[in-house]
């Protein structure tokens, strides 16, 4: 059976305050109405404890009605989901007790804890719902065990993160679930009877690892379509290209010099240059690309002509830009741009069509993956798709999610892939893209870390497109080559983004990494 941790969108809206008080009051999750089917995949299950085993679920998230931009999106209705969740809890375990409660930050965590000390409180199951929301580090510091759960294309960023520094830290009562099967979280649930019986925190977290290892598939069919990398540069002539290149950097007003990044120069912008630029583009060739992103798009949804070409401008704008200062790679903090009022339109269509032009666009002011982009694009010929990772061991996935992607990502002269434009997803506004990525290819994932001099990479066989409409337009699944658990064990160190480019580059990754000094990272 594969029923998923989901929900169907609706307009109740349940207030943080009101959800919480009735949650505390009744203390078994009756807070939420059983709307939803009675939530059962199976049969319940059965305590062999005779005493309730009481568990407290923190919903860590920034409200029940998502009020700012973040995973899964703006106006996010958690009402359903947690619904859900809880009456599946209550319904497998009849022999548990679960108290709900909202969490947002670190003060909120800490009252949790400052309350359960008279509570008799078993353990805590934390659901990371959203990415902002910080409270698990302070649970886990309790000395209870805790189940650290990622609602995915939700808090997927922020648990990626968390749970590597537990891992790194052999944080021993924290054991977790990344995956969008209930039957996973069930699974992992009974894991709290082992430290009631007097178990030690190690068997609670390794019962939960060896339940989460039984329900991962065993390695589908590997081969990939032949694909071969024509034509690339040698790493001498790559670096003598990249060293008469130039990365741009935009996140705030200030014109600053800076070192250069794995030898390419690096100089940041002001915002002020970029919307300039934007603001004398020429209104018929703006009309011009506009026209040829609508004709090319397989369908466009919740974007007006007005904001394509507002789009379009801004494509323009910073081609200008890359043009005035010799440069061939730009990146931009975008959302501090756009809400700061910096800049008025999204770079999301123009980054898409500067890598099919064999430029850069890369998001967020992320300089390192800039760099990764600039420089296995200029060795390969092959733009790199920037994201930001979700992995589902349910379906031995990791799939990488963004709102920009390129459509041609086998080079200026390769196949163009379908492609959608819609709103940007945090949000709902702006434009940006739904990339079709093309499946049955190996890909390489990679990032320049160069804090440290080294290159962390691993390799996955491209399966699938999701549609899922939380988090990111493009979402790219891929079945990774090696050890998926192993996957999940760096992300506190090298943070959240990866760039993914299609064909077979550890050979470049490791001429590349020896002949500047560095060292790779195989994370998978």
């Amino acid at each position: 059976m594969n029923t998923k941790i989901d929900f169907q969108e609706n307009k109740k809206n349940l207030s943080r305050r009101r959800f919480i008080s009735s949650c505390l009051a009744c203390g078994a999750c009756m807070a939420i109405s059983p709307a939803i089917a009675n939530g059962m995949v199976g049969t319940p299950y059965s305590s062999s404890i005779n005493k309730k085993v009481r568990i407290r679920t923190i919903y860590s998230l920034l409200n029940i009605v998502q009020n700012q931009p973040d995973w899964p999106n703006l106006g996010f209705n958690f009402g359903p989901v947690i619904q859900n969740i809880n009456n599946t809890l209550k319904n497998e375990f009849p022999a548990f007790e679960f108290i709900s409660t909202l969490a947002t930050v670190q003060t909120d965590a800490e009252k949790i804890l400052a309350e359960d000390v008279n509570n008799k409180i078993d353990g805590y199951i934390v659901f990371q719902m959203n990415c902002k929301a910080r409270v698990v580090e302070t649970i886990a510091k309790s000395t209870k065990p805790v189940l650290y759960v990622d609602f995915q294309y939700g808090g997927s960023g922020r648990f990626l993160q968390s749970n590597s520094s537990f891992l790194a830290g052999r944080q021993n009562n924290v054991g977790f679930v990344s995956s969008s099967r209930v039957e996973d979280l069930i699974a992992a649930v009974k894991s709290f009877e082992i430290p009631v019986k007097g178990g030690s925190m190690s068997d609670f977290v390794k019962a939960i690892n060896i339940s989460r290892l039984k329900s991962t598939p065993t390695p589908g069919n590997l081969f990939c379509t032949p694909d071969k990398l024509d034509n690339t540069l040698s790493v001498d002539e790559c670096r003598r290209r990249l060293k008469e290149s130039k990365i741009l950097a935009i996140r705030d007003q200030n014109v600053l010099s800076a070192k250069p990044i794995m030898g390419i120069p690096l100089e940041y912008v002001p915002f002020a240059e970029v919307n300039q630029a934007w603001e004398i583009a020429d209104k018929d060739e703006v009309k011009e690309i506009a026209n040829k992103w609508q004709n090319k798009a397989s369908k466009i949804e919740g974007v007006s002509f007005d904001e394509l070409q507002n789009s379009a401008a801004f494509y323009l704008g910073m081609k200008s830009v890359l043009k005035k200062h010799n440069a061939s790679a730009i990146t931009i903090s975008c959302l501090k741009g756009f809400y700061g009022n910096y800049i008025h339109a999204y770079p999301c269509l123009g980054f898409h069509e500067l890598a099919n032009e064999g430029l850069v666009g890369a998001c967020e002011g992320d300089i390192n993956s800039t760099a990764t982009m600039l420089a296995f694009s200029t060795m390969t010929g092959r733009p790199g798709f920037i994201s930001d990772p979700v992995i589902d061991t349910s379906k031995r996935q990791i799939i990488y999610a963004h709102c920009v992607a390129p459509t041609k990502m086998f080079g200026v002269n390769g196949p163009t892939n379908p492609y959608n434009i819609m709103t940007h997803s945090e949000d709902r506004k702006g434009a940006s893209i739904r990339s079709f990525l093309p499946i049955g290819y190996l890909t390489s994932t990679l990032k320049i870390w160069d804090k440290t001099k080294e290159i962390v990479f691993h390799q996955a066989k491209a399966v699938d497109n999701d549609p899922n409409d939380r988090a990111c337009r493009t979402k790219l699944c891929a079945e990774p080559l090696g050890d998926i658990e192993k996957l999940f064990t760096q992300w506190h160190t090298y943070q959240w983004h990866r760039v993914t480019f299609y064909g077979d580059m550890k050979e470049q990754v490791y001429e590349m990494a020896d002949s500047i000094g560095w060292k790779v990272v195989e994370e998978a």
